[in-house]
């Protein structure tokens, strides 16, 4: 009932801005627009430019879409003008694209540094350990972001944070947990950042004896590939295992994180022994077999494991590294014990 009622309501907020956007381009093909270019122009272009974003803001103004939304139909309006109305009658549209949208492009883009530096200066003032750079900062994008826009946006606002902001050492809570001392994680993203600066420099001068304009762009990719490896690499050091609240929070830096219920995990296994990954059994690392594990968590049901640009897929075994395995599964066979 709940998910048919949410059907009706996204098909009332989406359909009807749709519905006036497609009348408007029968409009402008049909012979009573050729009678009168000059005057249908005008309010083809403002009602694709104001009246559809406006009534799009009445529609979510009392629901939780993100305001920002109203910046796409913006988007498709200008786009849908340009297509269906000649050029000569394209004065007003053109107008708006160089006066109008670069103000409004200028607002949404200050607004959203606004709300990401409050959360980030949330998140520093917080005394609370439970609280999370990367999840404060996920939740905050989705209150002002398009949902599909949130995963992209964070991921690369995390990446420049963790890689070339925050570097203040973090020491451990009692109720947190590294996982990179004995893994060797460390090690082998440092080997893979120095083989891509390795292959971006050979690749470069190769490349320049064909296009320079090539060269440039496979060097700047590998470069903000090496970046974007490297900000990885230092949010392990940053966001390490919890148990708080009687959850469990697993995270492999910003690349993989799952929360778990303590009152569904079955057991809790210290091994090493090499297991086979499958639909149920998942590794918390990204590297997969390349890393090795030394604590399996079994749960009685199956969860979500969330990865970059928000993947998920689901498990009912996770294996992972924790420096400390004895205390951290003590901890949680104690917290069973205690719901018990």
């Amino acid at each position: 009932m709940t998910k048919t009622l949410s059907l009706k309501r996204n098909l009332i907020i989406f359909g009807i801005p749709l519905l006036i956007i497609g009348m408007m381009i029968l409009l402008a093909k049909s012979s009573l627009f050729y009678s009168n270019p000059n005057q249908l122009s005008i309010g083809i272009t403002f009602d694709l430019l104001l009246t559809v974003p406006f009534v799009y803001f009445l529609l979510i103004r009392k629901t939780n879409i993100p305001k920002t939304t109203i910046v796409p139909f913006l988007i498709l309006g200008m786009v849908v003008g340009s297509v269906i109305l000649p050029s000569q009658n394209q004065h007003y549209l053109n107008l708006f694209k160089t006066r109008v949208f670069p103000v409004v492009e200028l607002s949404i883009v200050s607004f959203v540094i606004y709300k990401v530096s409050q959360a980030i200066k949330g998140y520093k003032a917080s005394q609370n350990p439970s609280i999370d750079f990367y999840t404060t900062l996920k939740n905050t994008c989705y209150e002002i972001l398009p949902k599909g826009a949130v995963i992209p946006v964070v991921t690369e606002i995390a990446v420049f944070y963790y890689g070339f902001i925050y570097w203040k050492k973090r020491p451990l809570k009692d109720n947190e947990y590294s996982y990179h001392k004995e893994s060797g994680t460390i090690g082998l993203l440092v080997a893979i950042i120095g083989i891509v600066a390795i292959e971006t420099f050979v690749l470069h001068k190769l490349l320049l004896k064909w296009s320079d304009i090539a060269a440039w762009i496979l060097s700047f990719l590998s470069v903000y590939s090496g970046f974007q490896l490297f900000g990885f690499l230092r949010s392990i050091y940053k966001r390490p295992i919890a148990i708080e609240n009687d959850k469990v929070f697993l995270r492999y830096g910003i690349m993989n994180e799952t929360t778990i219920d303590i009152a569904q995990i079955d057991s809790v296994e210290l091994t090493s022994k090499d297991i086979e990954l499958d639909k149920k059994t998942r590794k918390l690392s990204i590297l997969g077999s390349l890393e090795s594990h030394n604590v399996i968590i079994r749960l009685k049901e199956e969860n979500t494991l969330t990865g970059l640009y928000g993947i998920k897929r689901k498990y009912k075994n996770l294996a992972l590294h924790i420096d400390n395995k004895v205390e951290f599964k003590d901890r949680i066979t104690s917290s069973i014990q205690n719901l018990n």
